[in-house]
């Protein structure tokens, strides 16, 4: 069994409205240090299956049909055994 570990992010060139509010919030607080600030997704998916190259593939598979708006966001992903 693997898990695959994905982080969502969106692409440099779209705003991002929540990591706006964030980092004003945190300028608020007085955290002036932190010049900027994105939020993104964290998703973690175990799979049954004992051949890493297939849970790659399940990974590219699951971000590219159904987890990523890839007009907006980018992903990168890392698969470990379990």
């Amino acid at each position: 069994m693997f898990i695959i570990k994905i982080n969502i992010t969106l692409k440099d060139s779209v705003l991002d409205p929540q990591g706006q509010t964030v980092l004003r919030a945190l300028h608020d607080q007085g955290k002036e240090l932190v010049s900027d600030l994105r939020v993104g997704k964290y998703i973690e998916v175990k799979v049954k299956t004992d051949d890493k190259s297939v849970a790659e593939k399940h990974a590219k598979d699951l971000c590219e049909s159904i987890l990523v708006n890839q007009v907006i966001e980018t992903y990168r992903y890392t698969v470990e055994k379990l």
